[in-house]
């Protein structure tokens, strides 16, 4: 009966356009490497942007590094790269039946993709209130120069994108909790924990290189 029960969730869970699982999780895969690869296209984009203004105000460059929090910005750099050992722990755990392990650690990796959010919030408004902000909104006394405000509008811009992701990450973290809660996610069957935890590693190593880009190469 139990054989049964597992054929049966099996095919439940095989969509029409593939013959078997195996298949499907190879095309899933494909999938996301894909995607994955689309989105570090963006971001390399964004990269060559920052690097030809770089070049170009090389000097205001410099000196806006320095008003960039460096102790927020290293923190979060630390919670993120423990957020990614926490979501490969839970998929170590639902690979070992550890259902209640996976949970914490999925538990504890949104709260640290929240952490990270509200430090950024902090820095942000720290920002805002010397007025430095993206933009013709650029009014920073201290630094009226175009290359500071191209600086800092580009950091508002990646960053902020970045967030974006990360918020996304979240909500991701927050339904495959629901699955593993709720033993749709197994040890048999849990594809798109790994699809999941593959975008939240890359979320997390595209901090990796805005950090230095913004708080480490002044």
């Amino acid at each position: 009966m139990m054989a049964d029960h597992v054929a049966h969730t099996a095919e439940a869970r095989l969509a029409v356009q593939f013959e078997n699982l195996a298949k499907q999780q190879h095309a899933l895969r494909f999938g996301m490497w894909i995607f994955l690869g689309s989105e570090l296209l963006l971001f390399a984009g964004l990269f060559a942007l920052y690097t030809a203004y770089r070049t170009t105000h090389a000097a205001e460059f410099r000196a806006a590094f320095h008003h960039n929090w460096l102790a927020l910005g290293s923190i979060n750099t630390v919670v993120l790269i423990t957020s990614s050992f926490t979501v490969a722990w839970a998929v170590h755990s639902v690979r070992g039946e550890r259902r209640r392990t996976a949970l914490a650690m999925l538990a504890v990796t949104m709260i640290l993709g929240a952490v990270f959010l509200t430090l950024k919030a902090v820095e942000y408004a720290d920002h805002f209130q010397h007025g430095i902000k993206p933009g013709i909104y650029y009014s920073f006394a201290e630094m009226p120069s175009h290359g500071a405000m191209l600086f800092f509008t580009l950091y508002y811009f990646m960053t902020g994108l970045h967030a974006i992701h990360m918020c996304a990450g979240i909500a991701v973290m927050a339904w495959l909790t629901r699955r593993v809660a709720r033993r749709k996610t197994t040890a048999g069957y849990h594809g798109e924990l790994e699809l999941g935890a593959l975008y939240w590693h890359l979320v997390d190593c595209i901090w990796i290189f805005l950090w230095p880009l913004f708080y480490l190469a002044g």
